[in-house]
């Protein structure tokens, strides 16, 4: 697994790939256009970021002529966890105990709310199933 971090404008363009799975740069310039409800960035700012999210590894791409359709090869789920992998080493000393208990005192996560996640996250036992 690729450990280049995205930036900022990267991840952002990350996600309409990972939401479209197949595309063209015109196709995430439309999208953004029509998310943020106004005028499509310049074709060579978005084109510019893709290059960069394929030589960081997270995207190739399928040429048709000079038309170049780009697909995700890191995962959301992939990237996603090990951003909470790092969130909790840099922030929380590698705690996810110490991350909760942040989640729950200064962002105010109410404990019922807390219980109820972990209920549905426990595996049923065996013999809940007789």
């Amino acid at each position: 697994m690729q450990k280049k971090r995205l930036t900022k404008a990267e991840e952002e363009i990350m996600q309409l790939i990972w939401k479209l799975e197949r595309c063209t740069v015109s196709d995430i310039r439309q999208m953004i256009a029509t998310e943020q409800g106004g005028n499509k960035p310049p074709h060579s700012s978005i084109s510019t970021i893709v290059r960069i999210l394929e030589e960081k590894g997270f995207i190739d791409h399928k040429a048709y002529g000079r038309t170049y359709e780009y697909f995700p090869l890191v995962s959301k789920e992939e990237y996603s966890s090990r951003t909470l992998r790092k969130l909790v080493t840099d922030y929380f000393d590698g705690s996810m105990q110490n991350l909760v208990s942040f989640l729950v005192v200064k962002e105010k996560l109410d404990p019922k709310e807390l219980n109820d996640l972990l209920q549905d996250l426990d595996p049923p036992k065996e013999d809940d199933h007789a």
